[in-house]
């Protein structure tokens, strides 16, 4: 008996991953509980379990006794002592493995859904994917072997939780690692991400070996690589762009597939400025806004979509502005302009200070500069509610025409600030190309006045 409890224990201690002599250390204290039901609790018990033998030695106020006479009530107890010292244990364990793998994909079963949630078998235990974590328009079935990132591991009453998610932006990273042994071994590095789930992902990569190129490495040969990454997404369109610090060329990658013509930075405001020709203004804009959006997150600025004539346009306002101001020269205007303002809008938002601070400005001449920048962009905007409202009267006046959508168009020209309706623009272009490094992101149509308000959030 004594070998075969061993022997027990060792195998306990193995399915359950769990120390062997705190198994041990916990059927002793088994053990006294049982003896302290029999005897009652004041008496002085000690049970000690020999780890090499598995010899019992139990005493009583100091003298031997055998377990064999406690009888079926105090047996009884030291079972049910024993069941949960053994579930403690066994909730630790699955507490510190999972906290440790942590930020790490776990591949599971789906078991049952409760609510929108989804029961993950994890094999000791199960994962929690909540709506909130899964991706937009993917559905599960039942038996379904899935992927997912270890989100959180937290510790409630009675079991261990664990949150998985496959929204996350790292779950986009730790796939990179399982497809491209190049980011696993650190040669190829992400240097940014921002992801839309189940829409679209932007990722920067830059290699820190120049023989290895990052863009062609992570796409793979003709596209298998990033192929794999798109199916376990569902079909998730992923754009892998080239990072480089210079942050104007960093957003012209970012907003890849349009071409931009030129590139103004604010750095007070943290606002880029990206000119682009008229016919690429659906491309750089993306479908609701969604390529410029990420391009956004992808660099830490906020951008700004404008067509050449509409910069033009507010270049030559702030200019004819600033020279009605008395003591200004075009040297000054020359240098607020570099400074990335390029409308009257911009310069009220920077205020003064810079002015003084950077250009060396009297405070005096400054203000009196904000002053009349405030005044101007008064009526710009004034200007721009009158435009939109104008569109919006063109909406409704286009779809009148048209009695089947009459009342479509009455309700989305309602108001001066309603956008004109979509124009399709053209097709799409699949991720990065191994040949030009480039990204190439799927073309998807957008409205016009999108690119005069588009600004990532």
């Amino acid at each position: 008996m004594s070998i075969e409890l061993i022997r027990i224990v060792d195998g306990l201690a193995r399915d359950k991953n769990i120390d062997k002599d705190l198994v041990l250390g916990d059927l002793e204290l088994a053990m006294e509980s049982a003896i302290r039901k029999k005897y009652g609790p004041e008496e002085e018990v000690a049970v000690a379990i020999d780890r090499l033998t598995g010899e019992i030695a139990a005493t009583l106020n100091g003298e031997p006794i055998s377990m064999n006479d406690l009888g079926r009530i105090a047996a009884q107890t030291a079972k049910q002592v024993m069941i949960q010292k053994i579930r403690e244990a066994e909730r630790g364990s699955i507490f510190e493995e999972y906290a440790e793998r942590k930020g790490t994909i776990i591949t599971g079963t789906v078991s049952r859904f409760e609510g929108g949630a989804l029961v993950v078998n994890l094999g000791r235990t199960e994962g929690f994917l909540p709506r909130s974590e899964q991706i937009p328009g993917e559905t599960h079935q039942p038996g379904e072997r899935i992927r997912a990132l270890i989100l959180d591991v937290r510790e409630a009453p009675h079991q261990v939780k664990i949150i998985l998610s496959r929204s996350h932006p790292d779950f986009i990273r730790r796939l990179f690692e399982i497809e491209v042994p190049e980011v696993a071994e650190k040669i190829i590095e992400i240097k940014a991400l921002a992801r839309e789930a189940g829409y679209r992902t932007k990722v920067a990569v830059s290699s820190i070996d120049t023989k290895v190129d990052a863009v062609g490495a992570c796409v793979g040969v003709r596209g298998s690589r990033i192929k794999n990454i798109v199916e376990e997404l569902g079909g998730e369109k992923i754009d892998i762009v080239r990072w480089n610090e210079s942050s104007q060329i960093l957003i012209s990658n970012a907003l890849k597939p349009a071409e931009i013509q030129d590139t103004a930075l604010c750095f007070e405001l943290g606002r880029a400025t990206v000119v682009v020709p008229e016919e690429q203004l659906s491309l750089a804009i993306g479908k609701r806004g969604q390529n410029v959006r990420l391009a956004a997150r992808l660099t830490g600025w906020d951008i700004d979509i404008l067509t050449p004539k509409e910069y033009n346009r507010g270049l030559d306002r702030l200019a004819a502005t600033l020279r009605q101001v008395e003591g200004m020269d075009e040297m000054v205007v020359e240098r607020i302009v570099l400074m990335g303002i390029i409308s009257v809008l911009d310069l009220e938002d920077v205020g003064y200070e810079p002015l003084v601070d950077e250009l060396g400005m009297s405070q005096e001449l400054a203000e009196k500069i904000i002053t009349r920048c405030r005044e101007e962009a008064k009526l710009v905007q004034a200007e721009q509610a009158e435009e939109k409202s104008r569109a919006a009267a063109a909406a409704l006046l286009a779809g009148a025409e048209k009695p089947a959508e009459a009342e479509t168009a009455a309700e989305s020209a309602e108001g001066a600030t309603a956008a004109e309706p979509e124009t399709p623009s053209s097709g799409d272009t699949e991720a990065a190309s191994p040949a030009t490094g480039d990204s190439e992101a799927q073309r998807e149509a957008s409205s016009e006045p999108e690119a005069r308000e588009a600004a990532a959030s």
